[in-house]
């Protein structure tokens, strides 16, 4: 193990957790700017289509990354240990299922309600998670700030809106937010473990890539050919896909995977906050009120990593 993974696996060193908790705000920021980008997409694109597009496209620049930067013998210390390739294995099929189900989930019960369900449900997620496996215990401070966020997010998306609910729709919104949850808790695991966050996150989204191929095949993808349907195709897979997880990944190095999850909560606040500057959208009151509650929920989390 690299000298530099040791120091920056040691949760005691300062000013280490908060610049954990800054890569992954960062990248909840970049996943944000993804329904506006999706705007742009040509009138044919399929919603499931462009997920596959970016996961494909993504995960193979993920997997060139890890690769080509001087993390080739990180990749091969992670693929000898037999322990590790069960895990790649779950891990890819949870990024792919997540992608899949979730825009399954919009489709059927509408996009405030599959967001909501989805988002608002993988911190619980995680915490269940962390729980039954023996990883670290969620502290009430925790628990606390993630009811906080979720009621926010949740006043936030559906804040004056009637959403239709659909109960299969809600099931695959479950779904995509355990999908999203166990893939974070594989990854964390894994770089807290010692492995190269590089290597970890080009293997698992090279991996869902190759599971993901068949569907942006059969889904129509002429649409990715075009001049606009290109330059979407490209800032999802390589700034939000790409750059987002390697974010993501840092941060976990030393940011508990329980925290981490609700910290991205603060996808759906980037979300409004372009649709209102970018969209010429409109927040209603409830809407508003249920942004600062989001925002006061992260704020809280932050504080409580800084003081540990």
């Amino acid at each position: 193990m690299s000298t530099r993974l040791i120091e920056s696996a040691d949760p005691a060193m300062p000013g280490r957790r908060p610049a954990g908790s800054a890569h992954i705000l960062l990248a909840a920021s970049l996943w944000g700017t993804t329904g506006t980008v999706q705007t742009l997409a040509p009138a044919g694109a399929d919603p499931v289509s462009v997920g596959a597009a970016r996961i494909v496209l993504g995960g193979t620049v993920l997997l060139a990354l890890a690769a080509l930067a001087g993390n080739a013998g990180g990749l091969r210390r992670l693929a000898s240990r037999r322990r590790n390739l069960w895990a790649l294995a779950f891990g890819a099929v949870c990024v792919a299922v997540y992608q899949t189900a979730f825009f399954a989930a919009v489709a059927r019960t509408g996009v405030a309600t599959g967001t909501i369900v989805t988002i608002g449900g993988s911190p619980a997620f995680t915490g269940l998670i962390a729980a039954l496996t023996g990883g670290a215990r969620p502290t009430v401070r925790w628990g606390a700030a993630t009811a906080c966020a979720v009621a926010g997010c949740a006043a936030l998306v559906g804040g004056g809106r009637s959403a239709g609910v659909e109960p299969l729709g809600v099931a695959l919104a479950l779904l995509s937010g355990l999908a999203y949850a166990s893939y974070a808790t594989v990854a964390a695991r894994l770089i807290t473990r010692g492995e190269s966050d590089q290597a970890v996150t080009g293997a698992l989204f090279g991996m869902a890539a190759a599971v993901l191929l068949p569907v942006l095949l059969v889904s129509s993808p002429g649409w990715a050919l075009t001049p606009s349907g290109a330059l979407v195709t490209v800032y999802l897979g390589v700034v939000t896909t790409s750059g987002g997880y390697l974010l993501y990944a840092r941060g976990l190095r030393t940011t508990p995977v329980t925290v981490a999850t609700t910290l991205t909560l603060a996808e759906p606040a980037v979300a409004a906050l372009l649709g209102l500057l970018v969209l010429d959208e409109r927040l209603g009151g409830v809407a508003l009120a249920g942004l600062a509650t989001l925002a006061a929920g992260l704020l809280l989390l932050i504080v409580g990593e800084r003081r540990r």
